[in-house]
């Protein structure tokens, strides 16, 4: 099991706050287990604890803010929360002289370089880890978080714009620290031009400068990037700082179009609500989940449906089973139910997928025959994973019978592929293919395929 962890040494920073402007010096000191995040107010009598947690958040307006009031509370707190999760700091108190800590150059660059010269060290007692068993789901109107089970902890983050300079921007990593400094620690805090005046005049972004934040102009964009798609990366730092906040998490996949702060906490609640449930019952969550739960290895039914158990081949495993790839290969996981007879592949639809650039860009709808090569797909993994046919044949599609759309999939969507053999000899077999999204049959099919032998690459 893991540990808890604190640091070993005591380091201190100093600079301007984003919206406050004021000067402050945050001061990073061990502690015991079982402790948390805590701020300690330095600056107020009594030097007041207000603890990084979730029913402690009181504000989410252009940052997340925690404390007992508007005077007992600290702002902006979500870039620092975020490489301490990161970095697995459980214990940890900051002293803080002012009510923000320093903005630095608007990213978490400088206190990813503060928690490496404090050392992280394990304590004692095991770490206490939320995992999930079902899928939450959370929608606000074109909003939509999703938290999967998964293997290890990854992130998906669009954000959609209708600007000159900004449009619509992915990005996906997996979250270890070592990712997170080189691809997301450094992306920076941004807003509009149009917004500073408005910003100021509601006592923000008085700190704010070129050297902190990325201002967007009509017809440029007033900082040098540091990357192509730096919002989307900046995006990912605040929801990872924002579900901080609900304790550590790991074996989850968050999916987020379409995220701000308000959304990010709302979404965190779920999550601990859904935890919640679930210890109280392993079977059903009582709490608006929306879950697809898993099950036995029943065949597939077309009205009641619910992810079984089984080996999850990831997105690596799936490019060294097929040939398929960018921007036709549409399945991101698979999970074997039973070797050469039921598989289900996972496909996120984002709204960044190549397709909905002309299917339709007024209102993106996955087109239904990229439905079925979906399910296609997955069948092709489940049969060509076997050791004796990787890299050794390939599966062709010589018909496809009984197709049935029955509801559109949309951005935000997870499509749950279910294929299962019905008939199977030795280089043929027909299989029987369902589409899922929440539980509900979108797509069905089958499918008569023959296998053949791979091609010899020719050396050149």
């Amino acid at each position: 099991m893991a540990k808890q962890k604190t640091i070993k040494n005591e380091v201190s920073y100093s600079g301007i706050g984003l919206h406050t402007g004021n000067t402050v010096t945050i001061t990073l000191k061990p502690a015991p287990a079982n402790t948390g995040v805590v701020f300690l107010r330095t600056d107020l009598p009594g030097m007041p604890a207000i603890k990084a947690d979730l029913a402690n958040v009181i504000s989410t307006v252009r940052g997340t803010t925690v404390g007992m009031d508007e005077k007992i509370s600290v702002h902006t707190i979500e870039h620092l929360l975020a490489v301490l999760f990161v970095f697995g700091i459980d214990n940890i108190k900051i002293e803080i002289n002012s009510n923000e800590p320093p903005v630095a150059d608007g990213s978490a660059k400088y206190f990813v370089e503060l928690i490496k010269k404090a050392q992280p060290v394990d304590l004692q007692e095991e770490k206490k880890v939320i995992r999930l068993s079902n899928p939450v789901i959370y929608r606000n109107g074109d909003v939509l978080y999703v938290a999967n089970p998964s293997n290890r902890l990854v992130m998906s983050c669009t954000v959609v714009y209708d600007h000159p300079m900004l449009k619509t921007q992915h990005f996906e990593t997996v979250i270890t620290p070592e990712l997170f400094e080189k691809e997301i620690a450094s992306a920076r805090t941004y807003c509009f031009d149009y917004e500073i005046e408005t910003l100021k005049q509601h006592g923000l972004a008085k700190g704010g400068s070129l050297d902190n934040a990325i201002v967007v102009g009509e017809k440029k964009i007033h900082t040098e990037l540091r990357f192509p798609d730096e919002f989307v990366r900046h995006k990912m730092l605040d929801i990872l700082g924002d579900l901080s906040l609900i304790g550590y998490y790991e074996n989850i996949e968050i999916i987020a179009l379409k995220c701000g702060h308000k959304n990010n906490i709302a979404f965190a609640k779920k999550i601990l609500a859904a935890v919640s449930a679930q210890k109280q019952s392993k079977v059903t969550s009582t709490v608006d989940v929306e879950p697809v739960t898993s099950a036995s290895k029943t065949a597939i039914s077309p009205t009641v449906w619910q992810l079984p158990e089984g080996k999850e081949i990831d997105i690596n495993g799936i490019k060294a089973t097929i040939p398929h790839r960018y921007p036709f290969l549409f399945i991101d996981r698979v999970v074997i139910v039973e070797e050469c007879r039921r598989a289900v592949g996972i496909k996120n639809v984002s709204v960044g997928e190549q397709f909905f650039q002309g299917h339709f860009p007024e209102r993106p709808i996955m087109p239904g025959v990229l439905i079925v090569e979906s399910l296609a797909q997955s069948a092709c993994v489940l049969f060509l994973a076997k050791p004796e046919l990787k890299n050794k044949k390939l599966a062709y599609f010589m018909s496809i019978n009984n197709v049935k759309f029955r509801k559109p999939v949309i951005p935000g969507d997870i499509l749950y592929l279910d294929v299962e053999v019905v008939k199977a000899r030795q280089t043929t077999g027909i299989i029987k293919g369902c589409a899922y999204v929440e539980g509900k049959p979108v797509t069905e099919a089958e499918f008569t395929f023959v296998l053949v032998d791979k091609p010899e690459e020719k050396s050149i």
